[in-house]
């Protein structure tokens, strides 16, 4: 089983930052492929970021290339999401997961910290 638990959300002002940590037990967090997705209240989860197990290879939603940037430490178990130029539609509660098979679905989800962007 995969425990992930996600920190570091809280309540910004537009155009600041805020680095979401997650970490993971459970298996070997390593070999796996880990992204961080959003919900934001009447909307549907969508995918930010992702990184492949080796940290070579990322990929990012539109909307939030170019400001956030996820990164991984395997020693520690645990995958980043840097935001920077923070805007009030980034509001959301941010889940991170974990995919056992690169491209076929997460299958282990952690409980979502708040992010809070005020104008």
């Amino acid at each position: 089983q995969v425990q992930l638990v996600e920190s570091g959300g809280g309540l910004v002002q537009a155009g600041g930052s805020l680095r979401l940590s997650c970490a993971a037990s459970g298996r070997t967090f390593s070999r796996y492929s880990m992204g961080w997705f959003r919900q934001a209240p009447g909307k549907e989860r969508e995918f930010v970021a992702a990184i492949r197990w080796s940290g070579g290879t990322t990929y990012y939603a539109d909307s939030v290339k170019a400001r956030f940037a996820i990164s991984r430490d395997n020693a520690k178990n645990t995958v980043y999401l840097q935001m920077n130029s923070l805007k009030p539609e980034d509001t959301a509660v941010y889940y991170c997961a974990l995919a056992l098979t690169a491209g076929a679905g997460y299958n282990y989800w952690g409980q979502g910290t708040q992010v809070t962007v005020s104008s």
